[in-house]
């Protein structure tokens, strides 16, 4: 599998990888300027020149993995005896500079319960990001093609999930997914909200209302069983603070930046230029 095809692969199992791309060469090297290779925590796919060269890539990669970085960074390597290296002598008698660009292919899960008329605008700008995108909702004509035709043309993998029960699909999410109800049914977002704080690997869970309707929730949830530690796991109301509209457009616009905000943070600002490293 070329470096390319890796790409797509990690892509569609949300695995993280670094690009590592020969930016430039001076003097004798192993590759030639462009050539690429893909790393991620346990494979390698293609090749920039092999050796001490490409181990110390490799583990550079592979720390940044481990960091969970998104920053760029430049890393210059000198093929001579003289040379710094930890993996075997290259002694070409060039020099390197790689460019290790940590991928996109990881994308956050977003799960949607009640795609009504909020629900719809919610998804709709949530298309536009590289995420996976899941909805789902009781009643099979919020989930009509026709309704969902705008959805199409954004970056997002949609994924739907009509269910009479739309708390059995809370089970299939993948861990770290993050959830917002806001069904039709006070019953229905009771229930999910029950099923959510079953689930200790799930990201941020909001849920729109009021401060009455939370308060007879909180009431229903610690019959049940649940803690007062467990209810604070619930963001209610969602959407950003100052925000007082409540057309369905606004509130929507509120909510994802509410949510881009949160998948934001789990990054590390990166400079606008990449990092330079270099290894003599």
């Amino acid at each position: 599998m070329n470096w390319l095809a890796a790409l797509q692969q990690l892509t569609d199992h949300n695995e993280a990888g670094v690009l590592i791309t020969v930016a430039a060469v001076r003097g004798h090297t192993p590759r030639e300027a462009g050539a690429k290779m893909v790393v991620s925590a346990e494979c390698t796919w293609d090749s920039v020149g092999g050796g001490n060269l490409e181990a110390t890539a490799v583990a550079r990669a592979r720390a940044l993995l481990r960091r969970s970085l998104q920053t760029p960074e430049l890393l210059t390597l000198r093929l001579t005896d003289s040379a710094h290296n930890e993996h075997g002598r290259q002694c070409c008698g060039g020099e390197v500079t790689l460019l290790l660009e940590p991928l996109a292919t990881v994308r956050p899960h977003i799960a949607i319960f009640g795609v009504g008329h909020v629900g719809l605008e919610l998804a709709l700008i949530l298309s536009r990001l590289p995420v996976h995108l899941h909805l789902t909702d009781s009643r099979p004509a919020q989930l009509a093609p026709g309704r969902l035709a705008g959805l199409a043309a954004g970056a997002a993998t949609v994924h739907l999930h009509p269910s009479p029960i739309p708390e059995l699909t809370l089970p299939e999410l993948p861990a770290g997914s993050h959830v917002v109800i806001m069904t039709h049914d006070h019953a229905e977002d009771a229930a999910l909200c029950d099923a959510a704080l079953r689930r200790t690997d799930l990201g941020f869970i909001g849920l729109i209302g009021s401060s009455v309707k939370w308060i007879r929730f909180r009431e229903q949830l610690k019959a049940v069983g649940h803690t007062g530690a467990d209810l604070e796991r619930i963001t209610t109301p969602i959407g950003l603070p100052g925000i007082r509209g409540k057309t369905p457009a606004v509130i929507a616009i509120s909510v994802a930046a509410q949510l881009v905000q949160l998948l934001e943070a789990r990054f590390v600002p990166a400079p606008q230029t990449p990092t330079p490293q270099r290894i003599s």
